[in-house]
């Protein structure tokens, strides 16, 4: 390969490189998953607890539940701890309030629109739901809307000490 050739290609790539790293910089993020439109995302200081309606980034906690998760691939690779990407989520139920699980989910006795619970993944393997209960201290319940998410239905509340600030889209787009 001529040195010409090498530059040509080379420039592009490392335009590629520092935009990636300005963007991670400024708190952008790139969503490929379907539980929250596709495109360019911003993390947003939050300076309040979490509101019910939040849409949050959020670092899942290492343990073997999100091992095996990310092993099934219902998580992505990222910059969380345990190389985990972060969740973009809505925040559902906060600590004291009680998450109902049956065939859809409640809080508090109201039903959450959208949150079928299913017993198989895409693969036909066996899933298992939260079992319910009262959000604990300093955890969240999260949800999306999108059918196959894979949320707190699943994996209960977690730690709000993961959590990144609101998710403000940027550039999306709905393929739906």
């Amino acid at each position: 390969m001529s040195m010409r050739r090498a530059i040509s290609l080379g420039a592009p790539a490392t335009l590629v490189l520092l935009v990636s790293a300005a963007a991670l910089g400024g708190g952008y993020r790139l969503n490929l998953t379907p539980s929250e439109p596709l495109g360019i995302w911003q993390i947003e200081t939050l300076d309040r607890p979490a509101a019910i309606g939040d849409v949050v980034f959020i670092c899942p906690p290492v343990t073997a539940y999100f091992v095996q998760a990310r092993e099934r691939g219902y998580l992505r690779r990222g910059l969380c701890a345990g190389s985990f990407a972060p969740l973009i989520k809505t925040v559902m139920a906060l600590p004291g309030q009680h998450v109902e699980i049956g065939e859809n989910v409640a809080v508090d006795g109201q039903p959450i629109p959208s949150s079928l619970v299913r017993t198989m993944d895409g693969e036909g393997r066996t899933v298992e739901a939260y079992s319910g209960g009262v959000v604990p201290a300093g955890f969240l319940f999260l949800h999306s809307s999108f059918a196959s998410s894979y949320d707190s239905r699943y994996f209960g509340p977690i730690p709000s000490s993961g959590l990144l600030g609101l998710a403000r889209p940027f550039l999306t787009f709905d393929p739906s």
